[in-house]
């Protein structure tokens, strides 16, 4: 079995002879990789279900369909993306062409996160192919069955002289690392975002990372609160709570609190049942240490459970919950929650609740929900977040054409293509 150093080499020299540039070879491997998708579509839903018990419908939107969407796009797009951007020119450059030229980086590596196991590897490599690169993918190991379709996948899909999959935990990953790549992407948690940032930092590699952190959800002035609450446990609890984009809790009124909590009642046992623990339609968490993890804090919250709370250890299951008189200091807001735990917080104005925002670190996504449009351009102005979304959760990250990323702390660089 060849090492990691001669896998990059071998790409490297790959990428040299200049395989990877034309248009039609970018074009025949984007059309494969939309194959692999279509041809293995339940062998996917099966993968993540095995993983996290993911229900076929949230399999398909977030693992199948997101990854189509992208593939759609950058098919369609990247030949322009390609072409030349000609640049205003003065006196003295008058009769020359003068132009911005983009070219491929080289080797990438890709390196992938649990909670989305197909869609957070298929995404940055469709990127890496449309712009012209070679690439190594690092599925999350966390996610075991997701990372061995993935790694029978992708050989069978794409050149094997320019793509490759590389299994295996947190060695496999720092063996990788001590490898000059011309480019890495990363998805996942801060502290080990950290180490790949060090690790980088010896070959001066250009990294881009796509973070976690804590959403924030401003319901504030004249609200329709049925839609509100419908939106909010949507996007909440897809997918159990483990996204990084989900709302991780809610500031309001306690006005607003007091009439929000009978419609998160009604939408919560319309979408999963008032059995929530036998309903298809909610996974679990992904093992054991983050179920842990989860009713550690809690167990540790001095907020009031007024809905959920229920779990059950051995089937990894933790029932949609929200708590209420949760203070700022609760040990529900040190950390990420990444959870089926929602936290509802109360402030007197929107004043105090865009001060409260700008108190924490700049989130990876910010939600508003008011049909007021002074209200929704206020907090728009007035804070700083990855993306921003009003009177909806998630939605921003389904469209292609965006770039997805956050800011400072929540991200490195947002993102469309490696180029």
């Amino acid at each position: 079995m060849d090492t990691h150093s001669q896998v990059i080499n071998r790409l490297r020299t790959t990428f040299r002879s200049g395989k990877t540039l034309p248009e039609e070879f970018r074009r025949e491997q984007l059309s494969n990789l939309l194959s692999l998708v279509k041809d293995n579509e339940q062998l996917i839903i099966d993968a993540v279900y095995k993983d996290l018990r993911k229900p076929k419908f949230e399999a398909v939107l977030s693992e199948i369909e997101m990854c189509r969407n992208e593939l759609y796009c950058a098919i369609d797009n990247f030949s322009s993306w390609m072409k030349p951007e000609y640049v205003s020119k003065h006196l003295a450059v008058k009769l020359d062409d003068c132009f911005v030229r983009r070219e491929p980086l080289g080797v990438v590596l890709i390196i992938g996160a649990w909670n989305y196991p197909f869609q957070l590897i298929l995404i940055p490599l469709i990127g890496a192919i449309a712009a012209g690169n070679c690439v190594i993918v690092k599925p999350s190991e966390v996610s075991a069955a997701t990372e061995s379709l993935i790694a029978e996948l992708i050989p069978k899909y794409l050149s094997q002289d320019c793509y490759t999959v590389v299994c295996g935990g947190a060695e496999e990953t720092k063996a990788l690392l001590e490898n000059r790549f011309d480019h890495i992407f990363y998805t996942g948690s801060q502290a080990v975002a950290r180490s790949i940032l060090q690790a980088a930092s010896i070959h001066l590699t250009p990294v881009t990372l796509e973070l976690g952190g804590k959403c924030p959800c401003l319901i504030y002035g004249r609200v329709n609160i049925a839609a509100a609450a419908r939106r909010l446990v949507w996007s909440k609890f897809f997918n159990t709570g483990q996204s990084c984009v989900a709302p991780d809790y809610v500031l309001c009124t306690r006005d607003v609190r007091d009439a929000l909590l009978p419609f998160l009642r009604e939408t919560l046992e319309e979408f999963y049942s008032k059995e929530p623990q036998t309903n298809l339609d909610l996974g679990r968490i992904v093992t054991d240490r983050h179920w842990t993890r989860l009713m550690d804090l809690l167990h540790k919250s001095r907020g009031k459970v007024v809905l959920g709370g229920e779990s059950h250890q051995e089937e990894k299951y933790i029932a949609p919950t929200v708590l209420v008189d949760v203070e700022e200091d609760d040990v529900l807001m040190e950390e990420e929650i990444f959870g089926p735990i929602l936290p509802i917080l109360t402030v007197e104005s929107l004043e105090e609740g865009i001060d409260f925002i700008n108190r924490k670190e700049k989130p990876l996504a910010l939600y508003v929900f008011s049909e007021e449009s002074s209200v929704v351009n206020t907090v728009m102005e007035k804070t700083s977040s990855g993306g921003f979304c009003s009177n909806d959760g998630m939605v921003h990250m389904t469209l292609p054409t965006l770039p997805f990323g956050g800011v400072a702390d929540m991200s490195l660089l947002s993102h469309i293509l490696f180029q």
